[in-house]
């Protein structure tokens, strides 16, 4: 059984995030510098054959969650005290890329690799950046930038992060957006009593699809004022970030799409019967 319980801060600071003026997101007041936590996110980027970014991303996206999810992030777990500490506040994410034997030493860190399509990622327990070990503070920030691929189909019953088009991000910046955007779906499935889907998703690995929405795909799906109806009709969340690194302040970065064909089981019923919501929730879509 999946520690959900560990989204529940995520879930009730969603709204109160969303809520917030554009420069209010990126005041760190609050903080002590020497205290700030983050989640470290490793790119595999070797020199001779980098991998497809599409792919990438979508490794990004599942190993942020995977990681949260950890058994060994359940109550009575090692890793418990530091993914419900980081989670209760900023969930800050820094990518790094690494090849070779820098990126064989990061394995040796708590974390959970994944593997898409050839590109790999690994996802660590969020730290202290002071206390960052020398196998992650040697590897490079920049550098990350891989070239735009085509993407096949999207895989049936996958969740969509769909990317802002008129938001440009480095493969590095977007990693960590699209790792947000697999937490957000997953604490909001959780808030609406929906972790029979959760578990099933886990038990795929997580799979979904990273893509470059179009504008009219993206002004289609955006909740502009209204992300709770957003959800509750669509399963349309939104990431939303500070602003720190690439982007304005309060900018809205992805779009995570949950398909509505996984949460709304459907039956034969005899001629003339009325359809109904096997769930009972008949507000939910």
């Amino acid at each position: 059984m999946l520690p959900l319980s560990v989204l529940d801060p995520l879930l009730s600071r969603y709204a109160q995030w969303l809520a917030l003026p554009g420069e209010a997101t990126a005041d760190t007041s609050d903080e002590d510098p020497d205290d700030v936590v983050l989640m470290p996110m490793v790119l595999r980027i070797e020199r001779r054959e980098p991998p497809a970014r599409t792919a990438l991303l979508e490794a990004a996206a599942a190993a942020a969650l995977a990681v949260c999810l950890d058994e060994r992030c359940a109550p009575e777990g090692e890793w418990h005290e530091a993914m419900h500490g980081w989670i209760s506040g900023r969930i800050r994410k820094v990518t790094r890329r690494a090849r070779g034997a820098h990126w064989e030493a990061v394995q040796a860190l708590p974390g959970i690799t994944v593997e898409v399509g050839g590109a790999e990622v690994r996802a660590l327990l969020p730290m202290r950046v002071a206390d960052m070990p020398k196998e992650l503070s040697r590897l490079q920030i920049s550098g990350s930038e891989l070239e735009p691929d085509e993407p096949g189909p999207v895989r049936a019953g996958a969740p969509v992060l769909w990317l802002n088009p008129d938001v440009p991000m480095s493969a590095g910046k977007s990693a960590a957006q699209v790792g947000h955007a697999t937490m957000i779906l997953a604490a909001q499935l959780h808030g609406e009593g929906l972790d029979a889907d959760l578990e099933s998703w886990a038990a795929d690995g997580y799979p979904c699809a990273v893509r470059q929405a179009s504008p009219e795909t993206w002004a289609d799906l955006h909740p502009g004022d209204d992300p709770e109806t957003a959800w509750r009709k669509s399963r349309v969340a939104m990431v939303r970030d500070a602003g720190f690194t690439e982007v304005d302040p309060g900018t809205v970065t992805v779009l995570a799409q949950w398909p509505l064909a996984r949460v709304q089981p459907t039956v034969e019923l005899p001629p003339g019967q009325r359809s109904i919501d096997l769930l009972g929730r008949e507000d939910r879509f």
